[in-house]
């Protein structure tokens, strides 16, 4: 028993000396691996965001992280990110062309949100992508969609 509260005791102080020593915590680390694609042409365009006025492309948000992967790498790999609450948006530009193509308004090319957010008449808003990255980060799996 002496031992076990020894061990506790431990990791209480070693979990408790980052914040008595004025060090910081290791940032947690976001990612998403990308599901449902039709094909593996071209790329996968994402941004994440903390930020919903500018969800769901993240233009106006100079914090955002933005990333270009090849579609045969489905795999998002944003780093390492301050805790809070954070949105995906993703595009499957199978022609690499930069943009997502549309007719009539309507996507021609895939596209996906964190939390499988619905689309309705337009993107979702920011408040039904956003999920928390609390201390350990997150790894959410997204899940693309195609009106075409």
């Amino acid at each position: 028993m002496r031992d076990r509260s020894r061990t506790v005791g431990t990791l209480i102080v070693a979990a408790a000396l980052p914040a008595l020593t004025g060090a910081s915590l290791p940032t947690p680390d976001v990612s998403a691996v990308i599901t449902g694609l039709r094909s593996h042409n071209g790329q996968l365009m994402a941004c994440l965001t903390a930020r919903p006025d500018t969800f769901p492309n993240c233009q106006n948000d100079p914090e955002a992280r933005r990333l270009i992967v090849p579609a045969t790498s489905p795999t998002l790999d944003f780093g390492r990110v301050l805790t809070g609450r954070y949105a995906i948006a993703v595009i499957h530009d199978e022609n690499s062309n930069g943009k997502l193509d549309k007719r009539l308004m309507i996507p021609r090319e895939g596209f996906g949100f964190s939390q499988d957010a619905p689309v309705v008449m337009g993107p979702p808003k920011f408040s039904s992508a956003a999920f928390p990255v609390g201390s350990v980060g997150e790894r959410l799996s997204i899940k693309m969609r195609y009106m075409f």
